[in-house]
């Protein structure tokens, strides 16, 4: 097609930073990377989208960056890129002028992608492959960026600040949180401005969350296979925005609606972290299609296989599993990632970070590097070093999994919690020294480089897996829907039906289901370390088995608020705040610092304790004896909370875990510091008011439950 304008536009020099389109109030600037391009244009198009009504080539060229300076042109500006250059795959090279791109670097974008042959750069179908060349357009078929006016006025000027061990994540999905609220008006359900509703927020705060973690939000596309079976891409981990928002949580391509519901969440004392993948792009391997990176300059941000002896750079390096691998070796794609994550903190407010495949984000050629250029971007960078960074330590890579493995500075998703404590309260044989581990915030992995217990980032169930509910409710996963037979989703999910496999009306079953979420709610909120709660577990939600539902946008997924206001709903979300305010009360359970067992003399006892039922002190047979199944932890509120050694004043606690089928009764030791031990949880009653009985010295555990005491010392 021709790339001459179809009216004039004039453009000056402009400047090469900021990278992307910028207002400047007289005009935008444009500035592009592409270290291998020969020419790059930018397209301007109606206010549909749909008809290009001018093109300009950028007309300098300085440090790789394509830069000019259109007069004239306002916020709201649709506009597209070309860029010209070598179509040599089996070099790496795969420009396509015929493709219109999205700027890496758009804040906004406005149109949906719709899957064509014509977005692919090679003529799908041809013999040669991706070795052919497709000479159609594929601006009918794409979004366009838009140039936007950044000025918002915030009544929240800063940023919350949360102590990492005060913290509480609540991981949810906007659209499927709100798509279903009976609070929320009916145009607003699904979207950033639902999210931001008084009737949402408030209850996450009484609840005791102090942090909600998004699922994507960046602009993501739902891969053509998923649409073919009718399905769509919900959970949103296939960015190809890292500047620009999800189109379908707004009503239009304006980034106030974002900036308002953060500024409610300031409001309401909740921190906003966003779940970002900066991993991989839809793009694909090399038969994948060209939308933005792959015709700006491939070479420079993937990660292709080197030449030589093997396949060479045609290819893609595919440590995601998604087909490529965002090269953030490469300076200026590192320089794009925290550009990105700058931006989302300075302009958009948010307070922190999940990180999608985090292990991805640090490896080097030679693989997983904890010195690596992006960990220690991070660390120096004086914007991100303030925020929440949280990374999801693990790919499919060589040597991918790294629990443990990042700086300080970074806490991580500990699976291990999750897979020991559903473990336990399944009834495996051989896991309770595995549980002492997770309950004192995983010191195995954690403790070393002054990192802190905050570092593990627990939980019992996230997005990916059965919900808590489900875990209780299956023995095995049911992702029909998902149409890949079944063969989709994890199949250890250490989980235990309770006897029937989903729906029951048995009066015993649903209890037991009911006590055994209790167990693992008060394990994940009683132990050391980052709780992280998944929406709708503090009321049973469930999945119906389905243990990866990325692709069911509808009731599969969706929270289900009816389900909240069930007798059963209510009683589990009280149980689950009474934890969380247990929680706030009594530092002990939050310690910033790991416990050690160590002895204190001016204490005449440890800061933690492990007993037997019987009241003596746990030694190595009995952590060895795969049969233990009952146990009891003291934690010393009066021991040091830093180095210094001073005593603290705290509460202390003593719990109690059976994960015996049978009662166990429980010698408890003397309260330190002469107290009484106070009853504040036993899991087989929820309704335990929080003034518990007092003066135990004995306790008969109930089969399968968690017991509470905590003790004040005497002045």
């Amino acid at each position: 097609m021709s790339s001459q304008p179809s009216h004039a536009l004039s453009v000056q020099e402009g400047s090469p930073h900021p990278l992307g389109s910028t207002f400047t109030g007289d005009g935008v600037n444009f500035a592009v990377f592409s270290a291998h391009a020969t020419r790059v244009e930018v397209c301007i198009f109606d206010e549909a989208g749909s008809t290009q009504i001018g093109c300009v080539t950028l007309p300098e060229y300085t440090d790789e960056i394509w830069h000019g300076f259109v007069p004239g042109l306002l916020p709201g500006t649709r506009y597209g890129l070309r860029v010209h250059g070598p179509y040599e795959p089996e070099n790496g090279h795969r420009f396509n002028h015929h493709k219109l791109l999205l700027d890496p670097y758009a804040k906004a974008h406005m149109g949906v992608l719709e899957w064509a042959p014509e977005l692919f750069g090679y003529t799908v179908g041809h013999p040669d492959g991706d070795l052919s060349f497709d000479e159609r357009d594929s601006a009918p078929f794409v979004p366009k960026c838009v140039v936007v006016d950044s000025r918002f006025e915030w009544t929240q000027t800063d940023r919350l600040r949360v102590p990492w061990q005060e913290t509480v994540f609540y991981e949810t999905h906007l659209r499927g949180f709100t798509i279903k609220h009976p609070g929320i008006p009916e145009h607003f359900r699904g979207t950033f401005a639902g999210m931001a509703r008084d009737e949402v927020l408030r209850p996450i705060r009484e609840l005791g969350i102090t942090s909600v973690e998004l699922l994507p939000v960046q602009m993501f596309v739902t891969q053509s296979y998923l649409e073919d079976k009718g399905l769509s891409n919900y959970w949103g981990y296939d960015t190809l925005g890292f500047f620009a928002l999800q189109q379908r949580y707004m009503d239009g391509p304006h980034i106030d609606e974002f900036k308002h519901m953060v500024d409610r969440f300031h409001a309401h004392g909740l921190e906003v972290i966003l779940d970002v993948v900066y991993n991989h792009t839809p793009e694909g391997n090399e038969l994948g299609p060209t939308l933005s990176f792959k015709g700006i300059d491939n070479r420079s941000y993937y990660r292709l296989m080197p030449a030589g002896d093997g396949p060479g750079p045609r290819y893609y390096v595919n440590d995601t599993g998604t087909g490529n691998t965002v090269n953030l070796s490469h300076p200026r794609v590192l320089q794009m990632v925290m550009d990105s994550l700058r931006y989302w903190v300075t302009e958009m407010k948010v307070d922190g970070f999940r990180f999608d495949l985090a292990t991805i984000l640090a490896r080097e050629p030679d693989g997983f590097d904890e010195g690596g250029g992006f960990l220690k971007s991070c660390r120096q960078d004086p914007v991100l070093s303030s925020v929440k960074l949280v990374a999801e330590p693990w790919d499919i890579g060589p040597g991918g999994y790294q629990v443990g493995g990042f700086p300080p500075g970074w806490a991580e998703w500990n699976d291990q919690f999750r897979d020991t404590v559903r473990a336990y309260w399944k009834g495996d044989e051989g896991t309770a020294a595995q549980l002492a581990q997770r309950l004192t915030g995983s010191a195995d992995r954690f403790n070393k480089r002054g990192r802190r217990p905050w570092a593990s980032v627990n939980f019992i169930s996230a997005h990916d897996g059965f919900t808590l509910a489900d875990t209780t409710s299956y023995n095995d996963k049911h992702n029909e829907a998902n149409g890949e037979d079944n063969r989709d989703g994890h199949s250890d999910n250490r989980s235990w039906n309770c006897g029937v496999e989903g729906p029951t009306d048995d009066p015993a079953v649903l209890e037991l289901r009911a006590r055994q979420q209790r167990n693992m709610l008060a394990t994940l909120l009683l132990s050391q370390g980052t709780p992280m709660l998944l929406a709708g577990d503090e009321f049973g939600r469930t999945q119906q088995g389905n243990n990866n539902a990325y692709c069911q946008d509808n009731e599969i997924s969706w929270v289900d608020w009816e389900a909240a206001e069930t007798a059963s709903g209510r009683s589990l979300r009280a149980f689950a705040a009474r934890l969380l305010a247990l929680r706030r009360e009594l530092p002990v359970l939050r310690r910033n610092r790991f416990l050690t067992g160590h002895y204190f003399e001016e204490l005449a006892g440890k800061d933690s304790t492990w007993l037997t039922p019987a009241g003596d002190e746990m030694q190595p047979a009995h952590w060895e004896d795969g049969h233990t199944r009952s146990f009891a932890l003291l934690l010393d509120g009066r021991a040091p909370v830093s180095a210094l050694p001073v005593a603290a004043h705290d509460v202390s606690v003593l719990i109690l875990l059976n994960g015996w089928q049978e009662p166990v009764p429980f010698v408890l030791p003397p309260a330190p510091g002469g107290g009484s031990w106070q009853l504040r949880i036993d899991t087989t009653d929820p309704a335990l008011g929080s003034d518990g009985e007092g003066g135990f010295d004995r306790y008969v555990a109930t089969g399968r439950s968690v017991v509470l005491f905590a003790a004040r010392a005497r002045a």
